[in-house]
């Protein structure tokens, strides 16, 4: 069986009580969202998989070593690096996160870029007041992100630009 096709129903398991915060919809749409987009450039059964599995461990407990287990050091490796696992205060892991996704290889930060393809509408759309804070932060990220797929980083660019 295709890993990007294990992948998205083990996610899809591990986040079938999880809903998206502002709509209420089932979370795995934003999974579905962010693999289509990847999809779109990147056909790539592991990065389909990472796209698919790159909330888990941060939003459901999932350890790096189960990925591994279940899906190869390749995907577990995409989904440490997408994993906002930092400690300190909202300044400190968000500057932590630009150092690790800065690291990660261009197939990792073009699904980095996807995820916030996919989240940025939602949150201009219903929490103005942090979407300032949010799009400030994407920002400084996709400034680190040189390795991405440029057209998504163009995507990415121009969302959170004209978001403001």
């Amino acid at each position: 069986m295709n890993v990007a096709y294990q992948a998205m129903l083990f996610a899809r398991e591990k986040h079938k009580s999880q809903v998206r915060k502002y709509t209420g919809n089932p979370y795995a749409d934003h999974l579905a969202e962010v693999a289509g987009i990847v999809a779109t450039v990147d056909k790539s059964p592991l990065s389909i998989a990472a796209s698919w599995l790159h909330d888990c461990v941060e939003d459901q407990g999932v350890s790096i070593e189960e990925i591994n287990d279940r899906f190869g050091v390749g995907v577990a490796s995409a989904v440490e690096f997408l994993s906002d696992m930092e400690q300190g205060n909202r300044a400190e892991r968000k500057a932590a996160s630009r150092i690790r996704l800065a690291a990660a290889p261009g197939w990792v930060q073009t699904i980095k870029c996807a995820d916030m393809i996919s989240n940025t509408s939602s949150i201009v759309m219903h929490d103005p007041k942090f979407a300032v804070t949010y799009l400030d932060e994407k920002r400084l990220l996709l400034d680190v992100m040189t390795k991405a797929n440029p057209l998504l980083l163009t995507i990415a660019r121009d969302q959170i630009g004209g978001a403001a």
